[in-house]
């Protein structure tokens, strides 16, 4: 794709609200929650198509997981949702309507529902590792990523910030796994944690040791 390209748009997403989506995407205060990293999903998604159970129903919630972002606001994941019950609700059946709802949801705490199907949940899991492959980047992909992030929380100041990115890692690390499926565990995994242990450093360097339990 060239630079200024537009994604393929899908079927079951009106141009209207496509262009919609196209311009919150490009927004210039998002530098990590953008098209790029939409494009990103779509291009990794090709892999995993043959293993999902719904790749529409995935592949429209890459699209719409992220359409309403605010660092500032709690509810993102909500109005995002909601934004694709408006969208595709005349395009969609029910159940796959809400498949894509409850996959967005999912984005808050990136935990598999506990409350799906089998396959609902085995491409829920596809698409939470999706959403966090860049954990896995190679180390200076990684470095801007998280320079992005840290440029959309602006209005944080840096000891909040240090305190809450670091709350994050943490619980991340705490995982068993940080990727739910195989295919992205096997490829990304080892590389993530070393990201997130480096990320982890840096941002409690001066911090007295946590004791060990």
């Amino acid at each position: 794709m060239n630079p200024g390209d537009n994604p393929a748009r899908p079927a079951a997403i009106p141009e209207p609200a496509f262009a919609d989506l196209l311009t919150a995407y490009r927004d210039p205060h998002r530098h990590y929650h953008d098209i790029g990293h939409i494009e990103a999903m779509l291009a990794e998604l090709q892999d995993c198509r043959p293993l999902l159970h719904d790749a529409e129903a995935v592949e429209l919630a890459i699209w719409f997981h992220d359409a309403i972002y605010d660092a500032a606001a709690p509810d993102n994941e909500e109005r995002s949702a909601d934004l694709a019950r408006q969208v595709l609700g005349r395009r969609l059946g029910q159940g796959r309507l809400e498949r894509v709802a409850t996959l967005i949801l999912a984005t808050r705490k990136h935990e598999l529902a506990g409350d799906v199907g089998p396959q609902e949940r085995a491409d829920m899991a596809y698409f939470l590792d999706l959403d966090l492959q860049v954990l896995g980047a190679e180390a200076a992909r990684f470095d801007a990523y998280e320079a992005a992030v840290r440029r959309e929380y602006a209005h944080v100041t840096e000891a909040a910030w240090r305190i809450g990115r670091a709350a994050v890692l943490r619980r991340f690390m705490a995982r068993p796994r940080l990727y739910f499926s195989n295919l992205f565990a096997e490829r990304l995994e080892e590389r993530a944690r070393a990201n997130l242990a480096r990320s982890l450093a840096k941002l409690t360097e001066g911090e007295p040791p946590q004791a060990s339990v």
